[in-house]
């Protein structure tokens, strides 16, 4: 049995941040409600069309949910979402500020008629405060929370390549849903839950919030180094380059005796300790790169593991697809995406009794007439309220099913 299977999730959601949290409920086997806007639904459908037309955010993040399309400006909408609501567990959204509240789906009013309802709320910097109402884009966030300051080199300031505010703020809002549901099915009592995509982020600024707090000193952008270890950069080798991560003393003697021959350094004063390879960092990462271009790439990767020396090689997106880990511990599946077939990686949490269900993703709409009837519409009432655009199917005269 999956752990979630039995739990009803609907979620008023979009971009990025609450469709990871609902995918990481639905890949614990939620059953997942999306509802969508008539014309062109969550924006990242359209972001790009590049997974056989669909945006690739959307296909990441939508896995295995029904589509619910319908006009949320007509009370027929609000109604129809409002009914799926109070026969849910849990009601998930990150519209715009207080845009909640003018739907009748405060939480506040959803849990004044069903307590035991868990409602999460995800915005951009919480209730409250002067910058409540403001937008927040995962960049913005990126910036407000110090991230972009000491991420990139020391010419040049960069967010992330991917979107770490709406993941740190998509993860922690689906814990904290499954923390609820697991507190409800001792007490029956629901919740009230707020993630803030500001507050999120800050939290993952972890030491580099603590260095700015206790020494009143900003960690500097260092590329791919660290501001506090050393060796821990990339390396020239023969025919290309390494990372090389050495995070303690030991490790430090192990690299310089075992892999770089060169035991002389293991107790020079300025390299036994790693606050004296910080402090003598220039040096240290001299006499290191000096040392591996004598190997090839693969050697000296073969010579550090063996060692137990942290070290990688650098990927690309076209070799992490054919990684070797990956495919060694069978991590790839086959999920629908509008009638086509492509690979998704399982989630990262591995049961060892029960696999997620990895369910198609789903087209704009794709659910909607099953899902007018069970919000009390009859058949002629689901009918009429497609005919009239206050919803939409997709494909009508297709078979019409939960899958």
């Amino acid at each position: 049995m999956l752990p979630l299977e039995g739990v009803t999730v609907v979620a008023l959601e979009q971009a990025v941040a609450a469709p990871l949290a609902t995918r990481n409920l639905a890949d614990l086997g939620a059953r997942v409600i999306k509802v969508e806007r008539v014309e062109g639904g969550d924006l990242a459908r359209g972001y790009d069309h590049v997974v056989h037309g669909t945006g690739a955010h959307f296909v990441w993040l939508n896995r295995g949910k029904e589509s619910l399309a319908v006009d949320l400006k007509s009370d027929e909408g609000r109604a129809v979402v409002k009914h799926l609501v109070l026969a849910a567990d849990v009601f998930v959204q990150n519209l715009a500020p207080g845009a909640a509240t003018r739907l009748g789906l405060s939480a506040a009013e959803l849990r004044a008629e069903k307590p035991e309802l868990v409602v999460a709320n995800l915005s951009g910097y919480g209730s409250g405060g002067p910058l409540e109402d403001r937008k927040a884009y995962d960049m913005l966030i990126q910036a407000e929370s110090g991230l972009i300051s000491i991420t990139g080199t020391t010419e040049d300031p960069v967010k992330t390549g991917i979107p770490t505010a709406d993941i740190a703020s998509g993860m922690y809002l689906s814990q904290a849903v499954v923390a609820a549901l697991l507190r409800r099915f001792r007490t029956a009592e629901g919740a009230t839950i707020e993630v803030s995509m500001l507050e999120a982020t800050v939290e993952w600024m972890g030491h580099a919030l603590y260095t700015q707090i206790h020494t009143g000193s900003q960690p500097a952008r260092m590329g791919l180094s660290h501001s506090a270890i050393a060796p821990y950069d990339r390396f020239p080798t023969r025919d290309g380059e390494i990372l090389i991560g050495v995070q303690n003393d030991t490790g430090w003697r192990a690299l310089v005796t075992h892999v770089l021959d060169a035991p002389e350094l293991a107790d020079d004063p300025r390299f036994a300790t790693n606050v004296a390879r910080v402090a003598h960092r220039a040096e240290c990462d001299t006499e290191v790169g000096a040392r591996t271009r004598r190997w090839s790439t693969q050697q000296l990767d073969t010579s550090l593991a063996a060692a137990g020396i942290p070290a990688a090689h650098i990927k690309t997106l076209a070799d992490v697809v054919d990684h070797e880990q990956l495919r060694a511990r069978e991590r790839w599946r086959s999920i629908d995406v509008d009638g086509a077939i492509i690979e998704a990686l399982l989630p990262p949490a591995t049961f060892g009794d029960v696999e997620a269900p990895m369910g198609a993703v789903p087209a704009l709409g794709q659910h909607t007439r099953a899902l007018l009837v069970e919000s009390g519409l009859d058949d002629a009432e689901a009918d009429a309220a497609l005919d009239r655009g206050v919803a939409y199917q997709h494909e009508r005269r297709s078979p019409v099913g939960v899958t």
